[in-house]
């Protein structure tokens, strides 16, 4: 089967092509937009979107509520399916633990705090609106 073959061994990738490759964005320009916009750091440090990528580099990259680390160990510069793109990368331990702690905190705060079964009345509704404008 052709999807199953192992990632080809090429010598460089742009860090937003590789990015796309590993399926953490949609596009290759979203994946440069979140590159110069800060939310990719290539070994602890901001980069361009045209960075060469090798091999055992560490990428941090922010997506919604969650922060990743991986470490890149294979490149790609096609994008396949999803099985093909886990074996791009390997997420760090202490990374997998961060997200799960903050997933964990996140649905606490939801259940502790739920949303009202009824719209606030006019009264209500005056009370919130000068909440807000205090802060």
């Amino acid at each position: 089967m052709k999807h199953s073959q192992p990632p080809t061994e090429n010598t460089s990738i742009r860090l937003d092509k590789w990015l796309w490759a590993a399926r953490f964005y949609k596009t290759r320009a979203i994946a440069k937009q979140m590159i110069d916009g800060g939310k990719v750091f290539y070994n602890g440090q901001r980069t361009k979107s045209g960075k060469a990528v090798s091999l055992g580099d560490k990428i941090t990259l922010r997506q919604s509520y969650e922060e990743r680390e991986v470490i890149v160990i294979a490149l790609a510069d096609k994008r396949r399916d999803a099985d093909f793109a886990r074996t791009l990368f390997q997420e760090t331990e202490s990374s997998i633990a961060t997200r799960e702690k903050n997933a964990f905190a996140r649905k606490q705060g939801t259940l502790l705090s739920p949303a009202s079964d009824t719209k606030p009345d006019k009264k209500q509704r005056r009370k919130l609106i000068q909440f807000k404008e205090r802060m």
